[in-house]
Formats: C-alpha cells, sequence, structure tokens
C-alpha cells in the first residue's frame, strides 16, 4: 500500500512539472519561442533598439531580424522563405500577401511613413545643402540609390530626382545598391560622392558623425507607406504579434520618431 502512495505521488510531481513547462512564453521557464523577422534595411538601427527593449520584457522570446531590400523578401516569401513577421517599407507587399493566401488581412499593419535625405561623408566634395541638385554638379562623380528595381526607397529616389529635373544628368552616375542600407554604405565608403537614402539611417548613431544631409521634400515623391504582417506561416503568432505591439505601442513609436519615421496617419 505504502509503495503504490509513493507511485501516485511520483505521477503527480511529474504532471505538475509538465504543466509549468507548457506555460507561454513568457511564463519564465527554459523552453524560447523564436520570432524571425523579415525587414527593410531602413528599419535597421531603430528595430535593434525595439527588439533589444522587447527582449528584455519577453525573456522567453528570441527575434532574429534578417535586413535586406523590401521586394527581394516579398518574393522570397512568396516562394515559402520561413519568416513569421515581415516588415517591409511598401506596404503594398504585404497586401500581395495577403492576396496570394500567405497571410490574413487583419494581420496588416502600417507602422510608418518613410523620408528621403541627400547624405554625404564628410570630406565629400558635394553641397547636400543645395538639395537634388547638387547630384548634378561635377563633384558628384557617383551617386548611390537603392536599386528601384525592388526597393522602395530607390524607387522614391529616382521620383524624386525626376521632380528635381536632374534625372538624367544624375542617371549615368547612379550606381545601385541591393538595398538602401547598401546604398548608404557606398556614400560613406567613398565609392560614392552622395547618397539617396532613408532618413532614418542618416539620422541613425553609424551615420550621423561621419556625414552632412538635407531632407528630401515630401512632396517630391509618392508616399512611402511602410507597412508589415504576421504571416500565415508563423510558428507561434502570437509571439510575432507581440513584436508588433510592442512595435506599434509608446516604446516603439518613440523609437520610429527618433529616427525620422511619420505615423502613417500624419
Amino acid at each position: 500500500m505504502r509503495a503504490m502512495k509513493l507511485r501516485v505521488l511520483a505521477a503527480i510531481v511529474l504532471i505538475m512539472a509538465a504543466v509549468a513547462g507548457c506555460g507561454n512564453s513568457d511564463s519564465g521557464g527554459d523552453a524560447k519561442t523564436q520570432v524571425r523577422i523579415a525587414a527593410a534595411s531602413d528599419l535597421k538601427f531603430a528595430l535593434e533598439e525595439i527588439v533589444t527593449a522587447f527582449e528584455a520584457e519577453h525573456h522567453n522570446i528570441d527575434v532574429t531580424v534578417s535586413y535586406g531590400s523590401s521586394g527581394t523578401y516579398f518574393q522570397q516569401i512568396s516562394n515559402g522563405a520561413p519568416f513569421d513577421l515581415y516588415l517591409s517599407a511598401d506596404l503594398s507587399y504585404p497586401k500581395k500577401l495577403v492576396e496570394a493566401g500567405k497571410a490574413d488581412q487583419a494581420d496588416v499593419f502600417g507602422y510608418a511613413v518613410g523620408r528621403l535625405a541627400v547624405w554625404v561623408a564628410k570630406d565629400s566634395p558635394v553641397d547636400p545643402t543645395k538639395g537634388l541638385a547638387a547630384l548634378a554638379d561635377r563633384e558628384a562623380l557617383k551617386v548611390a540609390i537603392a536599386n528601384p528595381e525592388h526597393a522602395p526607397y530607390g524607387k522614391a529616389a529616382v521620383a524624386a530626382m525626376r521632380t528635381a529635373g536632374v534625372y538624367e544628368a544624375v542617371a549615368p552616375k547612379l550606381v545601385l545598391g541591393e538595398n538602401v542600407a547598401q546604398a548608404a554604405e557606398f556614400a560613406q565608403s567613398g565609392n560614392a560622392q552622395a547618397g539617396v537614402i532613408a532618413l532614418s539611417l542618416a539620422l541613425s548613431p553609424q551615420l550621423k558623425d561621419k556625414g552632412r544631409y538635407n531632407e528630401v521634400p515630401l512632396e517630391s515623391f509618392p508616399r512611402i507607406d511602410q507597412g508589415g504582417v504576421v504571416l500565415g506561416a508563423a510558428v507561434d503568432p502570437g509571439a510575432a504579434r507581440s513584436v508588433r505591439d510592442h512595435m506599434l505601442g509608446t516604446q516603439g513609436r518613440a523609437v520610429l520618431a527618433r529616427y525620422g519615421f511619420y505615423e502613417p496617419t500624419k
């Protein structure tokens, strides 16, 4: 009889341990949920701050972020790339994923309106205070932008140059980055004397003290509505939505604003 009681007690202990281990991702257990994000490269520095703050509050959720061109990620996700959350520089891409059955309409959200800047390194002979007109000057031997074929900021840069009436003069000088972060690297490294990049990158600690910039007037290019979506194939949709909610919350909004992103309602 005593042996039977011991076996019952042991079974209860095992069940309690199993229940404790099956708690949600914030329960404090050892098991961690991973959220895999495909993000537009203009978000790099702002999102790093947002993710760091999120993980400090959600110890059982690991967030990994891959940065690149929104158009390239759209193609990869359409072909089954394993991401949980997609943060695009162009809201139309998440909407297209919904149309393709890769996500639910209710999980689409806007998070920012992007802005452009003419950026030059400190030792560049180009004067950014002249705005886009400076790109046509002879001192600007090469001008870096993101590839307009698949990068929203590249498309916006081309549109802004056309509006300013300098595109024909600048086109032969263009060097194309795979994404807007790479275009910024070209300008920073001296491979281009100027770049038309995301304002968020110009304001980042990595570039802010290494060059000069001038914001491109918003009315000179189509509005850059940035948006995201929790993907239908997300391993843990709840965890992915937690990251989204943090990004759209007070803390996340403050970080985005500091990097020059407007709220979508403005």
